[in-house]
């Protein structure tokens, strides 16, 4: 299982994104995700996701992929 991180703006689209295999480290990465958004981009409808998927070929292209 792939652990995917995404921070996404109003629009939909990713800001950035991290993927890695490692659930503790995942959600650790999640929880920074969540915490450094600011008051303003949470109004403002950004959002810190934490998903997963089966395959690499899954994981956006423009993620970090970390491979622990």
């Amino acid at each position: 299982m792939i652990w995917i991180n995404e921070q996404i703006d109003p629009s939909g689209i990713i800001y950035s994104c991290i993927a890695c295999c490692d659930e503790a480290q995942a959600q650790a990465c999640h929880q920074s995700f969540q915490d450094n958004l600011s008051d303003e981009q949470i109004n403002s409808g950004w959002i810190a996701r934490l998903r997963t998927v089966e395959s690499w070929d899954e994981v956006p292209v423009n993620a970090l992929k970390l491979s622990y």
